[in-house]
């Protein structure tokens, strides 16, 4: 058993499971979280092999919407503090906006997917953040800063303004809040079918770097942001994104 826990919401896939994996290689016992418990268990044994370490990764299925599914999460715990929780899940959830009607479920379905899941998988866990010590990192979007996905961008610029709250309520406790925030990313579920290879080349040509990311890159930056070098470091918006958007 390690000596550290880390909980990763959306860890069965792409950013997610690479922070998952970049967990369990440093020593963490990692809890990952998702929707699909096939998957969460296909990652869990893939991890658990590439670090050597059997048991290194505990799989839970819930659906982060549901309050009433965050008992599956706090009961994988086992009653240890958690020293990072890293909140991933998300992503773009299209729909017909044709009507006032289509829109609101739009709307709605893309708040729940990309702010209630943070919102209530962090208000599950607060009780049981280290203190001192502990980090909330929230996973953004390079949307939330430039625009350009509609109800996906508002609902991780949402995430922005909550992490601030978020930062000045548990700074005192000595618990660190911060933002991820990744630009165009390859290797992962996001865009499914949808991308295409000019989609693919004007997103890298956005950059200043001239490639795209990989979820590695992103996992490296949540590493910082989880370890002691960071403890003075909170209420950050960090931009992973090869300079497709300048700091600001």
């Amino acid at each position: 058993m390690g000596e550290r826990l880390a909980v990763v919401s959306g860890g069965g896939t792409g950013i997610g499971a690479a922070i998952a994996r970049t967990f369990a290689v440093d020593g963490y016992d990692v809890v990952i979280v998702g929707r699909r418990a096939d998957v969460l268990d296909a990652t869990a044994a893939r991890v658990d092999a590439e670090c050597g370490r059997t048991g290194a990764v505990r799989a839970v299925g819930a659906d982060l919407t549901d309050p009433d599914q965050l008992d599956r999460v706090l009961d994988a715990l086992d009653g240890r503090p958690v020293d990072v929780v890293v909140n991933n899940a998300g992503g773009y959830l299209a729909g017909d906006t044709g009507t006032l009607a289509g829109t609101a479920a739009c709307w709605r379905a893309n708040l729940d997917a990309n702010v209630l899941t943070a919102v209530l998988l962090t208000e599950a866990l607060r009780p049981s953040l280290r203190r001192p010590g502990g980090r909330v990192i929230l996973v953004s979007s390079i949307a939330a800063q430039r625009g350009g996905g509609g109800p996906y961008s508002a609902a991780k610029a949402a995430l922005h303004g909550w992490a601030y709250d978020l930062a000045t309520e548990l700074g005192p406790e000595q618990i660190t809040v911060n933002v991820v925030s990744p630009g165009y990313v390859t290797d992962t579920e996001f865009f499914g079918d949808r991308m295409t290879p000019e989609g693919h080349a004007r997103r890298v040509a956005a950059t200043l770097v001239g490639r795209a990311g990989e979820p590695a890159e992103i996992a490296e930056a949540v590493r910082y942001l989880a370890s002691p070098a960071a403890g003075y470091v909170t209420g950050q918006i960090l931009g992973v994104n090869g300079g497709s958007v300048l700091g600001r």
